[in-house]
C-alpha cells in the first residue's frame, strides 16, 4: 500500500459511502484502520444481500409500521381521555377569544386543540400534577401579530440552564403536538419555549396595520418559521432588565413595541420570560419540523446566539432565499425590505443534527429502492466543512412521527418520537449543555437492538430503529479526542457501545410523567414505558463479555438468530454465516434468555440461559442447555 498523508486517508476515507470508523489518536491509528477495512467489508456484504430486486412484500411490512402508533390512542381509555381533553381545549379557546378580543386565531385549523390537534393527551396538566412547572404566555411579532406559547422547566435543577426553542411545522402542527419533547427537554434541564407560529393555532392569523399582511398566510409567506424562530428567542432571553420588544417588522420597518407594551399593561402579554431565573443566556438551542425544520437551519447558522440546530424532516442549507423549504416541500421565506441584510446566506459553522423517516406527507409506499443518500445531502454538506452533524432515519417511519397526532389519517411508528426526544435531547447535551457524557448517548446501539421496536415489528420482529432504505449518519468529534463516523448506523460502526449510560427502554411518557425532584441523570434510574414509571435503581453493568451466545452448529451456517428475553422478542440478527450473537443489556435481576437460530438449510437450534443483569457482581450466565429440533 503506498503511503498517504493522514488528510488524504481521510479524505478517501470520507469518500467511500460504505465507510464506518473511529478516527482516534495516532497510538491506535492502525488497529482503526484494520478494524475500518472489517467494517466497510461488512457493510459491502450486507449492501450485497439487500441489493437485489425490489420486493414489494417487504415494503409493504415496512409502510405498515405506519399503523403502530394508533395502538396506543386507539385504546378505550385514551379516547376518553382524548375527549376529555378536547373539550376542555374547545372551551379555553372560546373563554381566550371572548376574554381578548383583538386576537384573531378562530379560522385556523388547530385553534381549538381538540383531536388530532390535542397532542398527546397524557401530557397535560403538567404542573398540577408535579411533573414539572409551565407557563402560558403571549408576545407580540415583529408583525404586529400576537404569539401564544408555553414556557418549560422544572423546580428542581441547576440555578441556570441552556435555553431550547422548538418551532413548529406548518398547517396542522399546532404547538401540542411537541410538548413531548419540550417537557423531555426540560426533564433534562433545559428550559424550552413552545409557541405557535403566527398564523397556526391560537396565534394571531395577521398582524397590525400597516403590516397586516406580513407572515399571513404562514404556509405561503415562510417568514413565521424564519423571523418567528428569531423573536422566539429574542423573548426567551428577556428578563426585567431587558423586557422583551418585538424588532421593527420587514415589510415596513414600523416597530409594533406599542401593542406589546399596551398588552403588557393591560396584563395580556408578558414582559418577560417568566422563568428568566432559570437561563443562562450564553446556551442556546433550536429545533424544528418541516417547515420549522428549514427555519432553524438558517436562523441556527445566522443568529450567532445559538449553538446547536436540530432539524425534525429535514436539515435545510442555510438560505432563507432557497425555493424548497424543509425536506424539498415549501417554499422560500418572503423578503425583508426593510432590512435586507436579514436574508444574508449564512456560512455553516454550528453543528446540526438531522433527522428524518421512510415516508414523507401524504406517506406513499415505494415502488423501488429509494437512493440510500437521498435524505442526507445537506448532512453530507456539513460534513465536507468539518462541522459535526448526523441524519438518522427512522424505519417505516413518517413526517408524522416527529408531532403527536392522535389520529389514524397521520399514520406514524410506534418508537420514533421516543427515540426523536433521545437523540434531541443528547444532542443538545453535547454541543448547549456542553456535557461530555452525552457522546455515550449519542453512540448508543439502544435503537439498533430496541425490545419494544422488535415486540411490535411484523413479522420479522426486529428491534434495528433505523431505515434499510436510507442510511443513517453520524459524524462528531469526541469529548474524548478524535472523532467518530459512522456511514450506516443500522449494521453498526466501530464505537457504538451499549454503555450509554440507561438501563432498560427509554420512553419519553414515563420520563416526562415523573414527580418532579426525581433523579433524571443517565444511569440514575431504568426507564421502563410499560408502567409508565421509573423503575427500581439500576446500577451499571460491569461486563457484556459473558452475554455472547455462540451459533456454531456442526454442518450447519447460521443464517437467522433471534433473541427472546423473558419470552420477549429484544433482537434479530441476520447474516449469511452468523457465528455470534450478542444479547442487549438487561435491567437488574434474573432473566431467562432464550437463541433460537435458523440455519440456511431451514434446520432451528435453540439455546436457552439464565442471565443476571447488572449486578454488582460480574455478570454470569447459567442453566446453560442446547436443544435441535
Amino acid at each position: 500500500m503506498s503511503f498517504r498523508s493522514p488528510r488524504a486517508r481521510r479524505r478517501q476515507m470520507r469518500a467511500d459511502p460504505a465507510h464506518a470508523t473511529v478516527r482516534r489518536t495516532s497510538s491506535r491509528r492502525l488497529q482503526v484502520l484494520v478494524a475500518s477495512a472489517a467494517a466497510g467489508l461488512g457493510v459491502a456484504l450486507l449492501g450485497a444481500s439487500v441489493a437485489g430486486a425490489f420486493d414489494p412484500s417487504v415494503e409493504a411490512q415496512n409502510y405498515n409500521k405506519g399503523q403502530e402508533r394508533q395502538t396506543i390512542y386507539d385504546t378505550p381509555q385514551y379516547q376518553t381521555l382524548l375527549t376529555q381533553i378536547s373539550q376542555q381545549n374547545e372551551a379555553a379557546a372560546a373563554a381566550v377569544q371572548a376574554a381578548d378580543p383583538e386576537r384573531n386565531f378562530q379560522g385556523h385549523l388547530c385553534a381549538r386543540g381538540d383531536n388530532g390537534c390535542a397532542g398527546d393527551v397524557r401530557l397535560y396538566d403538567w404542573q398540577s400534577k408535579g411533573y414539572g412547572i409551565v407557563q402560558p404566555v403571549l408576545f407580540t411579532a415583529r408583525s404586529g401579530a400576537t404569539i401564544s406559547g408555553h414556557v418549560w422547566a422544572t423546580r428542581s435543577g441547576p440555578a441556570t440552564r441552556p435555553v431550547i426553542v422548538i418551532t413548529n411545522g406548518s398547517v396542522q402542527a399546532d404547538e401540542q403536538l411537541y410538548w413531548y419533547a419540550a417537557q423531555a427537554l426540560a426533564k433534562a434541564g433545559y428550559v424550552v419555549l413552545t409557541s405557535d407560529p403566527q398564523g397556526q393555532g391560537q396565534s394571531d392569523e395577521q398582524g397590525e396595520a400597516p403590516d397586516q399582511n406580513e407572515g399571513s398566510p404562514a404556509q405561503t409567506d415562510g417568514r413565521p418559521f424564519f423571523d418567528g424562530t428569531e423573536d422566539a428567542i429574542n423573548f426567551m432571553l428577556s428578563n426585567p432588565s431587558h423586557p422583551y420588544e418585538p424588532v421593527p417588522s420587514c415589510s415596513s420597518g414600523t416597530s409594533h413595541a406599542p401593542k406589546q407594551d399596551r398588552r403588557v399593561k393591560a396584563r395580556l402579554d408578558a414582559p418577560y420570560n417568566p422563568f428568566w431565573q432559570l437561563v443562562d443566556p450564553s446556551r442556546l438551542g433550536i429545533a424544528g419540523h418541516s417547515y420549522g425544520a428549514a427555519g432553524v437551519s438558517y436562523i441556527g447558522q445566522w443568529d450567532p446566539r445559538v449553538k446547536a440546530i436540530v432539524a425534525w424532516d429535514n436539515l435545510a442549507a442555510p438560505n432563507p432565499n432557497q425555493t424548497t423549504g424543509a425536506s424539498g416541500g415549501g417554499p422560500s421565506e418572503q423578503p425583508c425590505p426593510a432590512h435586507p441584510a436579514n436574508r444574508s446566506v449564512a456560512p455553516v459553522t454550528k453543528p446540526a443534527l438531522a433527522m428524518s423517516a421512510d415516508y414523507f406527507i401524504p406517506p406513499q409506499p415505494n415502488t423501488s429502492d429509494p437512493d440510500p443518500l437521498g435524505k442526507s445531502t445537506e448532512s453530507l454538506a456539513y460534513s465536507k466543512l468539518g462541522v459535526d452533524t448526523g441524519e438518522l432515519i427512522i424505519r417505516g417511519g413518517t413526517h408524522y412521527d416527529f408531532s403527536w397526532i392522535p389520529n389514524q389519517g397521520f399514520p406514524a411508528s410506534l418508537r420514533g418520537a421516543d427515540m426523536i426526544a433521545w437523540y434531541t435531547t443528547a444532542w443538545f447535551d453535547k454541543y448547549v449543555k456542553g456535557d461530555p457524557t452525552a457522546d455515550q448517548r449519542l453512540l448508543t446501539n439502544r435503537w439498533r437492538v430496541d425490545g419494544q421496536e422488535a415486540a411490535i415489528d411484523q413479522p420479522n420482529h426486529d428491534g434495528n430503529m433505523f431505515s434499510f432504505y436510507y442510511r443513517s449518519r453520524l459524524d462528531i468529534h469526541l469529548a474524548s479526542g478524535g472523532t467518530f463516523d459512522c456511514e450506516s448506523m443500522r449494521p453498526g460502526c466501530p464505537g457504538l457501545t451499549s454503555a450509554d449510560g440507561y438501563q432498560g427502554d427509554y420512553s419519553y411518557i414515563a420520563l416526562d410523567t415523573l414527580p418532579d425532584g426525581t433523579s433524571t441523570s443517565p444511569g440514575a434510574r431504568a426507564l421502563t414505558s410499560t408502567s409508565g414509571v421509573y423503575s427500581a435503581p439500576a446500577q451499571a453493568c460491569l461486563s457484556t463479555a459473558h452475554r455472547v451466545v455462540p451459533l456454531r452448529y456442526k454442518h450447519a451456517r447460521i443464517v437467522q438468530a433471534r433473541v427472546f428475553v423473558d419470552g420477549r422478542p429484544v433482537k434479530t440478527a441476520h447474516g449469511r454465516a452468523l457465528r455470534r450473537v450478542t444479547v442487549p443489556p438487561l435491567s437488574p435481576g434474573s432473566h431467562r434468555v432464550r437463541v433460537v437460530a435458523r440455519a440456511s438449510d431451514g434446520r432451528r437450534f435453540s439455546t436457552v440461559r439464565t442471565y443476571y443483569g447488572c449486578t454488582k457482581t460480574h455478570p454470569r450466565a447459567i442453566g446453560r442447555r442446547r436443544r435441535h429440533r
